[in-house]
């Protein structure tokens, strides 16, 4: 595989699942962990990824983020409008991160009254400027990785919370793997909001279909909904249907 091709294949990586490691290219790729190295230090230094230890985040992934940066914005911002169907006045709602979780809370409706609880401090942030909403940040130590705060206090503070709905942002889903992902406290946080909701409902561009990562959060037997910004009748979604999962 040729640098060029490389490189538009992590890009498109990091855009898709918001971080990437090295070990997890290396494999795909089945390139030295110092090639890939390598390119995401170039990458990085072009402006196009932000380096971290042992890989890399989207630039689309930080506080404060603009829609222009965001990947996929029209198709995550069609799952949101179908997401905020889901919400009455009243309800508790667990949301974790990501930037679709950012399109949701963006697009609320102005006199909606409800209590989000999230870790996420962008989402946080967002819900902040809603004019009816009560906003929960459950707090610990912060993943500067995924811009939420992880650990102990935070999963305690979820534990103590029975919601009417979570929205989870998903990294990767796969009807056999489930939801997955690849940062140990954003998975022990999403387990604990599945965990203490009466619904849960992951929020997925298609591209996140039929995709893996190395960290289990779920399987899909414990989501209730999915939202795709798909059709409920398209062909990718029909076997998370004979699962018994709603897709909208």
């Amino acid at each position: 595989m040729l640098k060029e091709e490389r490189q538009a294949y992590i890009l498109h990586q990091v855009n898709l699942h918001n971080k990437v490691l090295s070990s997890h290219l290396s494999e795909q790729m089945k390139v030295s962990e110092d090639t890939i190295r390598r390119d995401l230090h170039e990458l990085a230094q072009e402006g196009k990824v932000t380096k971290v230890y042992g890989g890399a985040l989207s630039n689309s992934f930080q506080v404060g983020i603009t829609s222009k940066n965001v990947y996929s914005l029209e198709e995550k911002k069609r799952i949101a409008l179908k997401a905020i169907r889901l919400i009455q006045d009243g309800m508790f709602v667990f949301t974790t991160g990501g930037t679709t979780i950012i399109e949701l809370a963006r697009l609320l409706p102005k006199d909606l009254q409800a209590t989000f609880i999230t870790p996420s401090l962008p989402a946080a942030l967002e819900y902040s400027n809603h004019p009816n909403l009560e906003v929960v940040i459950v707090g610990d130590r912060i993943s500067k990785n995924a811009k939420i705060s992880v650990g102990g206090e935070a999963v305690k503070k979820i534990q103590s919370i029975q919601a009417d709905l979570c929205f989870l942002g998903v990294n990767a889903i796969d009807i056999a793997k489930g939801l997955t992902d690849n940062d140990f406290g954003v998975v022990e946080i999403k387990r604990t909001m599945i965990d203490h909701s009466k619904k849960v409902v992951a929020l997925s561009i298609s591209e996140k279909i039929n995709t893996s990562e190395q960290l289990k959060v779920c399987g899909v037997d414990e989501i209730d909904i999915l939202i795709t910004e798909l059709p409920p009748d398209a062909e990718v979604l029909r076997p998370y249907i004979k699962k018994g999962i709603k897709v909208m």
